[in-house]
Order: C-alpha cells, then sequence, then structure tokens
C-alpha cells in the first residue's frame, strides 16, 4: 500500500512569510522524481521553482493559481511505493531533503534557482493512507490570546505584526480568508476605516455647531473601475516604502552638474574598444570613491540597540524597471570593481531582471543605492531611501542646456544630481560634502584619479 506524504510550501528565506501560485508544473496524477520541480511561485522578491523531496504520483494540489499562500500551508500531496512510482521515477519513501536548491545549502548560488535543505516540520507523512485520497487541507492555524477568549482565525506572522503594531485587535475582524482565516488586506481595511474614522471626527469637531453638514442618503455617482492587490513585489515595494517614510526622517539636497566631460571619457574609453562602458558604470565608480570619503551615507540605524552601523564594504543597488515592477538588483563589493567590471554585472543583473531570474540574494544585502531615474526623461526627484539604507543618489537625464563655461555661455551636457539621506547618521554638511563631490568628479572625471 502506497504512503501518502504531505508536501508544505516550504521557508523561501530572507523572512519571506508568503507566495502566489503562478503556474502549477504538474497535474494531478502525475508521476514526479525527488527533486523535480512542481510549482512556479511569485515572493515578494523572485519567482521561484519548488521542488518537491519526494518522489511519487501526485495526488492533490492545494490552491489555483494567482492564490497567495503563506509558508507551511500544504501545497500537494504525493503517494509514494506505489508501483506506478517505483517503475517511472525509483521513488523512495525518505526524501531529498533539499527545498530550493542554491539558497543555502553551502554551494555557490545557482542559476536554476531551486532552494535549501527543509526543516524537519515542512513535510509531513500521512502514514497509511490510499494512493488516490488526497489529504485534505488542514484548518489555518489558530493564534490564541487566552483560555477564555477563543482562537483568532489567522495564521500569517506578518498579519500579525501589521495588526499589533497598529494597535489593531484582530478578534475585532471578520476574515475574508478561507474558513474565515484574516488576511493583511482585512487588516489594512480596517486600518484605513480606522483613519477615515478618526479624520471626519477630528474635522467634525473644527466646525461651528450651526455648519455641521447636514446628514444625506444620497450615494456617489463615481463607480470603482478596478482594485490591484498590493501583494507580490508591488506589495513588497508598498511595505517598504511605507516603512521608509514612518521610521526614517530624510531630507534631500541637489545640484546641477556639467557632465560634458565626463560624456566625453565614456566616448573615449569606448572607442578604445574592449566591452562597452555604461554611464550607470561611470556614476557607480563615482559613489564608491565618494562612499571612500563619506563613509558615513554607507551605514543603516539600529534603533533598538542605539547604534549608527557602519559598513566597510559597499553592497551598492539599483534601481531597476520591469514589467513586474521596480526592483533593485544589489552589486556586491562594488567598491573592489573598475568600471568594466561595474558594466558587466549591471548588464547581467538587469537581464535577470527583465526576465524574471533574479534570486532573493541578488536583491538584499544592499548599503547604498543608485537611482538613475534620467532614462525616464525626467530631470530630477526627491528619491525615498531604500530602507534600511542610509541614503540614495538620484540622477536625472543628461540632457544640452545653457551653462556658462570658463566665462562665457556655452551649450553643455547638464544633469541634476540629487541625495536623499538619513538625518540620523550625519548632518548637511557631510551630505552636501559628497554630493559636491560626486558633482565634482562628473565635471572633471579626472579627480577620481586621487583615489586610485
Amino acid at each position: 500500500m502506497a504512503q501518502v506524504l504531505e508536501f508544505k510550501l516550504p521557508d523561501l528565506g530572507e523572512g519571506l512569510t508568503e507566495a502566489e501560485i503562478v503556474r502549477w508544473l504538474v497535474e494531478v496524477g502525475d508521476v514526479v522524481a525527488i527533486d523535480q520541480p512542481v510549482v512556479e511561485v511569485e515572493t515578494a522578491k523572485a519567482m521561484v521553482e519548488v521542488p518537491c523531496p519526494y518522489g511519487g504520483v501526485v495526488t492533490a494540489r492545494f490552491g489555483e493559481e494567482g492564490t497567495e499562500l503563506p509558508v507551511g500551508s500544504p501545497l500537494l500531496t504525493v503517494a509514494v511505493g506505489s508501483p506506478t512510482a517505483d517503475t517511472d521515477t525509483g521513488a523512495e519513501t525518505e526524501g531529498s531533503g533539499n527545498v530550493l536548491v542554491g539558497y543555502g545549502t553551502g554551494a555557490p548560488p545557482a542559476r536554476r534557482r531551486r532552494v535549501r535543505r527543509l526543516a524537519a516540520d515542512v513535510v509531513t507523512s500521512v502514514a497509511d493512507a490510499p494512493a488516490a485520497a488526497p489529504t485534505p487541507a488542514p484548518a489555518p492555524a489558530a493564534e490564541t490570546r487566552g483560555r477564555d477568549d477563543g482562537p483568532v482565525p489567522v495564521i500569517s506572522p506578518l498579519v500579525r505584526r501589521l495588526a499589533r503594531e497598529n494597535g489593531l485587535e484582530l478578534r475585532q475582524l471578520t476574515g475574508s480568508g478561507r474558513d474565515g482565516l484574516i488576511l493583511r488586506a482585512d487588516v489594512e481595511q480596517a486600518l484605513r476605516a480606522a483613519a477615515t474614522l478618526e479624520a471626519t471626527t477630528q474635522e467634525a469637531t473644527l466646525l461651528p455647531p450651526a455648519t455641521l453638514p447636514p446628514a444625506t442618503t444620497t450615494t456617489t455617482d463615481i463607480d470603482e473601475v478596478t482594485r490591484t492587490p498590493l501583494r507580490g513585489i508591488r506589495g513588497a515595494v508598498a511595505d517598504k516604502l511605507s516603512r521608509s517614510r514612518r521610521e526614517i526622517p530624510d531630507a534631500t539636497c541637489w545640484v546641477d552638474a556639467d557632465a560634458t566631460e565626463l560624456m566625453r571619457t565614456r566616448a573615449a574609453m569606448n572607442a578604445a574598444g574592449g566591452p562597452k562602458i555604461s554611464v550607470l558604470a561611470l556614476l557607480a565608480r563615482i559613489c564608491t570613491a565618494a562612499l571612500t570619503r563619506f563613509p558615513e551615507l554607507n551605514s543603516t540605524v539600529d534603533m533598538d540597540a542605539r547604534e549608527i552601523v557602519r559598513f566597510d564594504r559597499v553592497h551598492l543597488g539599483f534601481a531597476a524597471q520591469t514589467e513586474r515592477g521596480l526592483v533593485v538588483p544589489v552589486v556586491r563589493d562594488a567598491h573592489v570593481r573598475d568600471t568594466e567590471a561595474l558594466s558587466a554585472e549591471f548588464a547581467r543583473l538587469t537581464e535577470a531582471a527583465r526576465t524574471g531570474a533574479l534570486t532573493p540574494a541578488d536583491l538584499t544585502g544592499g548599503t547604498f543605492t543608485l537611482n538613475n531615474y534620467g532614462v525616464f526623461g525626467v530631470d530630477g526627484s526627491t528619491p525615498i531611501i531604500n530602507h534600511p539604507e542610509a541614503a540614495m543618489l538620484g540622477v536625472g537625464r543628461i540632457v544640452p542646456k545653457p551653462w556658462v563655461h570658463e566665462g562665457e555661455l556655452a551649450v553643455r551636457q547638464v544633469v541634476q544630481l540629487s541625495l536623499t539621506f538619513d538625518h540620523r547618521v550625519c548632518d548637511g554638511g557631510t551630505a552636501g560634502g559628497f554630493l559636491r563631490y560626486v558633482a565634482d568628479c562628473v565635471e572633471q572625471p579626472a579627480v577620481l584619479l586621487r583615489n586610485l
């Protein structure tokens, strides 16, 4: 008799608590081999193929495409030990122990993007169950507040934390998920409703009694057209930017710079042969040189310890717009790379971003971010810091403009540079010094030679 094993959505690392099913790679009744990818999921970091650590016959799948599941939820059940499974896959009752090969196995990161070794509680075996009988999905784990209060139907740690940080009592909510499960959308809707009520109450108290608006029963004639769930990359961006604005007291300074000599330098470098050097690579090289002189901006703030944590290596993030949304890949050890190596790494990560092949490791660990929004045809911006970093340099488009050069009016290639910084790590003098040094290197690339 076959043994039915239940495979749950594994921990995908980097603190991720949920993932959306993008595409099933197997059907019920299919025979799968050990470590064969069975489903493609999208996390807040990247697209990942999840391999099953057991070989056998798929007896059930849990969740339709487009469904968002928390870590630990059942993905599918596999009947192992059946004649079909043994003949076609060589399956054994023992699993491989792998989850996403290349994400923490000790081997170098693999492009195949499988995952890491399973924890003992990720796969639960259902012994002696019939091969054709799928294991029903268990009820969501409940958070219990007290013996007499009854359970709260919530499973996601993110949902609990969001409610706790905003002082929201979960047992007052009615969940919209299966079996009344409270989802993040339920918490966010309750918070929006509370904020609206508070704003309305405050506005009413400011009005004299005679001017209070009359009660009305009429409804608006504006219909809602669409509602787009904030999940996946879009949700991660929303959460991170909101946290940045909420926690970081940021300030922005900016300056116009004459980039004519920088563009001439790039043209000369590319005319000399070899791999092409991108403008982004030159700006990155300037950034790393500036951070050597002003290391305060290559840091983060630990408010629990009330300490500024300064990094001795520069992991440079850069903003990349894709069809799936804005992502920030990270160039590791950018401070030890020359312009040619930086160009190659920017090209590799940009292509991976466009194809959805970035791994969580490619998108985390940055210490400073470079944002070239000039590619969108705009001159300036006030960047939002990529939490928990301390600063971001924004670069506008490089365009011909009237400029006083050597005492005469001339047409020069001008760019606007913006620096948004965490005012807790430094004051305006340091930030201004950093930005002025960057502008000097843009205007006179030979200034870089001082740091080489």
